[in-house]
């Protein structure tokens, strides 16, 4: 590991805390003490409190991937191969939030993230999905409005992880085919993009691992899943190096009561490593 890295890291050594999944996915962290994620493959949502097991939260996700918390702690999940969008409240019932962009299906929502102005953006890949199948021709990020309304915020070849600056004027989304990058699209208060730019390059002769999810922590550098590892950038798109783990991760989670955990999911297990910056908190965390 490079000086850089270590410089940004307490511990250099991941700590595998389960393992024997099939591909884990959608982590993150519950200010009750405990991450959740999910086993894409088997379609299945679990929580795990540190020193803990994981347990069960919910059966039959529906290709269950990318998760987020709205501005009410409530639970929101990418269902791939159900194509849609839902919201879990704390007694587990499941609603769709979104499952439909002008009247046609959406095609395998991937990756989610919550503005504290309360706005949902999630990608929706297409490359997956039949051509048959699909109503939407392209692959693109939308928003969710608080009142629900949904709009096209940009096209992409295949977007998938993504993540707010902390100022929010920021929106970084990764990348994951034919063109290996991660975007940044410059929004304005009310969300709407006003300049789109290439923030870094992330493609490598390593074949295990695309750009794929991503956090930000409190200084603004990014973090984002991909070959060979966890890929860290400053906020200027300096690449910082990459941090590896003994299988290469597809999302990350800052969490811990000092949001200073870094949490992956790594195909069949779940590591952790503690850095030195904190992630850049979820909005709720505020107002729970």
């Amino acid at each position: 590991m490079n000086d850089g890295l270590s410089r940004m890291l307490d511990t250099t050594e991941p700590e595998r805390l389960a393992t024997g999944f099939l591909f884990t996915e959608g982590p993150l962290w519950h200010p009750d003490g405990f991450f959740s994620f999910v086993d894409i493959r088997v379609d299945r949502l679990y929580r795990l409190a540190p020193g803990g097991v994981p347990e069960v939260m919910r059966e039959h996700t529906g290709g269950g991937n990318g998760t987020t918390f709205d501005l009410e702690g409530r639970l929101l999940m990418c269902e791939g191969a159900n194509r849609r969008v839902t919201r879990m409240d704390v007694g587990g019932n499941v609603e769709v939030l979104v499952d439909r962009y002008e009247g046609k299906r959406l095609n395998r929502p991937n990756d989610i993230v919550c503005r504290s102005d309360g706005s949902v953006y999630f990608t929706d890949p297409g490359l997956r999905l039949p051509l048959n199948e699909r109503e939407l021709p392209g692959s693109a990020v939308y928003r969710v409005a608080p009142d629900g309304a949904v709009t096209l915020v940009a096209e992409c070849e295949y977007p998938n992880g993504l993540a707010f600056s902390p100022d929010e004027r920021t929106l970084y989304v990764a990348n994951s085919r034919w063109t290996e990058y991660i975007h940044a699209l410059e929004l304005d208060a009310d969300g709407r993009v006003l300049r789109r730019r290439i923030f870094a390059d992330m493609s490598s002769d390593e074949r295990d691992g695309v750009p794929d999810g991503m956090k930000v922590d409190a200084d603004g550098r990014v973090f984002c899943t991909g070959a060979g590892g966890t890929w860290v950038f400053a906020p200027d798109g300096a690449h910082l190096g990459v941090i590896r783990t003994p299988e290469v991760p597809a999302n990350l989670a800052f969490g811990g009561p000092d949001l200073r955990t870094l949490f992956l999911t790594a195909r069949t297990s779940v590591y952790t490593l503690r850095v030195k910056t904190p992630g850049q908190p979820h909005p709720w965390y505020s107002r729970g």
